[in-house]
């Protein structure tokens, strides 16, 4: 059964043993939120341990696993002139899409929510828009726009 016209893709079941999307992105948001956990893109113990302990530290229920609510809990909002593990999970995302365009500084993950992060943002969630009308285009990756990034929407 697919997604309704207007509807956003669901939050992603994110689980140990992964070593593809959004595991990175899950990892850079685990340190914006103070968890101390090494970006690799692999969801082993290390990142389901840090995992339980968000959750556990954000009254959810600590499975190790990153369902709907968990996601939820882990966002940051992140506009332009903002900077660190947040901006660098967007990044992630982008660089996981090659939406940036070719060579430019779009292709580093560097914390630093630029222009061109900014309008990474934009060009994503005037692609969502087309599927999801009420989807703002402002360049700001808050909620909506996290669940569209991390739900996989737009992807290549």
């Amino acid at each position: 059964m697919g997604r309704a016209m207007g509807e956003l893709k669901p939050w992603p079941r994110t689980i140990s043993g992964r070593r593809d999307h959004p595991v990175a992105t899950l990892q850079h948001l685990l340190q914006a939120r103070g968890c101390a956990v090494v970006v690799d893109g692999i969801f082993g113990p290390a990142t389901e341990s840090a995992l339980r302990r968000f959750q556990r530290a954000h009254g959810l229920l600590a499975d190790g696993v990153a369902g709907p609510r968990t996601w939820r809990a882990l966002i940051v909002t992140v506009r332009r002139g903002d900077r660190g593990d947040a901006v660098r999970a967007v990044q992630e995302e982008f660089q996981c899409r090659s939406l940036c365009g070719g060579a430019s500084e779009c292709g580093t993950v560097d914390g630093v929510f630029g222009p061109c992060t900014e309008e990474a943002v934009r060009r994503f969630q005037t692609a969502v828009r087309v599927d999801v009308p009420s989807v703002a285009v402002d360049g700001v990756s808050g909620p909506i726009t996290w669940q569209a990034l991390v739900g996989g929407m737009a992807s290549p």
